[in-house]
């Protein structure tokens, strides 16, 4: 059985027989994990074992695991710095910024990978214009040439350790206010105006970047249409001119973003017809159960196996997180993760004729 398009999400800790069920669908090719759904490393990683089990090849099992406000599992693994601290870093030694962007992203996937995780929806490239409330200090920086450079070490660390990375939201989420989690958001600017936003994708696709994820935000000047839902973007602007050869995740279809283009069934018709591979429909059931009944999705073999280069790689079982704590490599990313969550020292105040 190939991969289907549907991403879903699991009730618990483990799985239920209605879990069961919708994971067995030939449409349901992947899996999103919440923080309901840890507890614990070993919990985690038997709930990974339970989806693995269940299908060949298996369904992809991904995570929101940025660090800094977005990280889905604390407790036994390593707690993140958000990605501006990355951005921080840069300002004060572009060099050293670049290895601890690698090292961060190893340790990212590293732990990931030793539960059985696939996929980290990260980085996020986009650009820290100051006014977004729900990136902010979940991007690198401002910068759209540091924004890359710091993108592609990332990704680089966590190709070694084993997992894909998702440059997020396409083409740009950074420029306006809203939060695509409870409204629409629309950027009025032109194409032209956008090259900086889009830069960061030109340049991680260079280095082969496996997998792109569409925002629920719409440009009036390109399109009508949500870049998850449009043809323009996904199809053209970033299949043709990017080149972009990877797989393709819409941003979650339940989402208030794209609420407002139809019922759940039109929305995964309309990012299943632009283009994306993968449709996340998270925290509504009855919806996945609807477009499972739909008819609107048939699988593809081309998508399917863009799906199925994003499988983990390395062994994992049951003794991997302990072995991975032990290993020197481990304990140098971990200094550099605690070196980037140091506050920085006070400046020191000027005494009398300062």
């Amino acid at each position: 059985m190939s991969l289907g398009p549907l991403m879903v999400d699991v009730a618990g800790r483990s799985l239920l027989p209605e879990d069961r069920d919708v994971l067995e669908h030939p449409l349901v090719g992947s899996v999103i994990l919440f923080s309901r759904n840890f507890e614990s490393v070993p919990q985690v990683a038997s709930l990974v074992a339970e989806i693995r089990a269940l299908r060949r090849p298996p369904l992809l099992i991904a995570v929101d695991h940025e660090g800094g406000r977005v990280q889905r599992f604390r407790q036994g693994f390593t707690v993140l710095p958000p990605m501006r601290a990355l951005g921080r870093a840069h300002e004060a030694n572009p060099v050293l910024a670049r290895e601890q962007a690698r090292r961060v992203g190893w340790l990212l996937a590293a732990e990931l990978r030793a539960v059985g995780i696939d996929l980290a929806f990260s980085p996020v490239v986009d650009l820290d214009y100051g006014v977004s409330e729900i990136i902010g200090d979940r991007s690198f920086h401002r910068d759209a040439a540091v924004v890359a450079t710091l993108g592609i070490a990332l990704m680089a660390g966590m190709r070694e350790a084993g997992m894909a990375a998702t440059a997020k939201h396409f083409p740009g989420h950074g420029a306006v206010v809203a939060d695509s989690h409870v409204a629409l958001p629309t950027d009025r600017r032109e194409l032209a105006d956008l090259d900086a936003d889009i830069t960061p994708y030109r340049r991680l696709i260079a280095n082969g970047l496996p997998s792109v994820m569409a925002a629920h935000v719409v440009f009036p000047d390109v399109d009508s249409l949500p870049a998850s839902l449009s043809a323009r973007w996904i199809g053209r602007i970033l299949r043709q001119d990017l080149d972009f050869r990877g797989a393709v995740f819409a941003d979650d279809l339940s989402m208030a973003g794209a609420a407002a283009f139809g019922d759940i069934v039109e929305r995964a018709r309309l990012a299943w017809a632009a283009g994306c591979d993968v449709l996340p429909v998270c925290n509504d059931r009855a919806a996945v159960i609807r477009v499972l009944e739909s008819g609107v999705l048939e699988p593809e073999p081309v998508r399917a196996l863009r799906l199925a280069r994003l499988h983990g790689r390395g062994f994992v079982d049951a003794g991997s997180m302990a072995a991975l704590l032990a290993s020197p490599e481990w304990q140098r990313c971990r200094a550099t993760v605690d070196e980037l969550l140091r506050p920085p020292p006070a400046l020191a105040l000027g005494g009398e004729g300062a």
